[in-house]
């Protein structure tokens, strides 16, 4: 496949499955599987991508909560915000310093489709039950910077499905409102993420040779598809469950660990 159009494809891939409960770095590994490997600031670029797709998606609201904070909600909903991104990097860089990850290979990725498939079904029933509040508490606002680190450590699991459920079980079964603070919570962690894997990427030797207008591509891409997935799963999940993403993951991880066989 041309060069370009391979760049492309793996920007639409990672612009339509960030946000999606459905694994973003999981179906990245399967298409480079085919497509060849990219370098680590190829990744980071189309992660870039992404971000920018919820900036714009959630742009009002931003703007909303940053010129309201004399707004007793808005300052806590933002301190909730905090909390979360707190948990995430005071856990999450030792974790990484230390190496706890189970390899970015094809089995293991299947395997957390599989199991995150079946979990997801677990909790949408087990959600049914909860009160269907908007409010956040600030326990949950910490659970999902665990979940944030969990998803890291095992790839495939996908971050926006660790920590959506971990609200929907926890605090609230109303999907709109977990699922937009898991999306604000990711904005700050996915820049701290990429801007981490920058400078690992600066710092270390050998650095490959990029071709600027593959970049490009692939980040238009990912903004754009990503702009359009957000927007889409946003009306999705006002009337329908999550079930039909579970199904899908454990479709693709079974086809997966069959094709593997």
């Amino acid at each position: 496949m041309n060069d370009t159009l391979a760049a492309i494809l793996l920007g639409l891939i990672e612009g339509l499955t960030e946000f999606l409960p459905i694994s973003s770095t999981g179906h990245l590994l399967i298409a480079q599987h085919w497509l060849g490997p990219r370098s680590d600031l190829f990744n980071i670029v189309i992660q870039a991508g992404a971000i920018l797709a919820i900036v714009l998606v959630y742009r009002q609201r931003l703007l909303a909560l940053a010129f309201g904070l004399r707004q007793p909600e808005n300052r806590s909903y933002l301190g909730k915000i905090a909390l979360a991104f707190a948990v995430t990097a005071a856990l999450g860089i030792p974790v990484r310093l230390a190496g706890w990850q189970l390899p970015e290979t094809l089995t293991p990725v299947a395997w957390a489709l599989v199991v995150g498939g079946l979990w997801m079904l677990l909790a949408e029933h087990l959600a049914e039950r909860r009160p269907n509040r908007t409010e956040i508490s600030w326990t949950v606002a910490a659970l999902v910077g665990l979940a944030q680190v969990v998803a890291g450590v095992f790839p495939g699991t996908s971050r926006s499905a660790a920590a959506i459920f971990v609200v929907l079980l926890a605090g609230t079964r109303n999907r709109p409102a977990a699922t937009e603070f898991v999306f604000l919570v990711g904005i700050p962690t996915m820049f701290a993420a990429s801007a981490y894997a920058l400078l690992e990427y600066a710092l270390s030797p050998g650095h490959s040779n990029e071709h600027w207008g593959h970049l490009t591509a692939a980040f238009v891409a990912a903004s754009a598809t990503g702009f359009i997935a957000v927007r889409w799963l946003l009306g999705f999940i006002r009337s329908h469950s999550y079930r039909p993403f579970a199904v899908y993951r454990i479709a693709l991880g079974a086809a997966l660990l069959l094709w593997l066989a």
